[in-house]
């Protein structure tokens, strides 16, 4: 079965990202859990986005379309990564969600893909 894993980290772990004294070991923490998603198999696709900030909100109502910068709601955590694997079971795919370095200061979301439409 293919799940996503969401890592949704606090405003806290977006600022780590460029701290000279927390980027290092912030950075080695995710190239790990990367790492062993690579070795293992089951990682099929992955990425980082950038910080909430640098978002683009679009909203289609009523025949019109608007557009923000930023993201729409004001939240105390934001969706960092995405990480697309396939394993056996549910079971397995929390295993690997708990090792996700989201989950120590944020929280990390396990979602089952839709199956194909094609």
């Amino acid at each position: 079965m293919q799940y996503a894993i969401l890592a949704v980290e606090a405003d806290a772990d977006f600022d780590a990202r460029n701290d000279p004294a927390l980027a290092e070991s912030y950075w080695a923490s995710w190239a790990s859990y990367v790492a062993a998603l690579g070795e293992s198999g089951v990682m099929t696709a992955a990425a980082g986005l950038q910080p909430p900030q640098s978002a683009t909100t679009l909203r289609a109502r009523g025949g019109s379309t608007s557009v923000q910068d930023g993201p729409f709601a004001d939240a105390k955590e934001h969706l960092g990564g995405i990480f697309l694997i396939d394993v056996p079971d549910l079971d397995t795919a929390m295993e690997w969600a708990a090792r996700c370095p989201a989950a120590v200061n944020g929280s990390v979301e396990v979602r089952p893909i839709l199956p194909s439409m094609g």
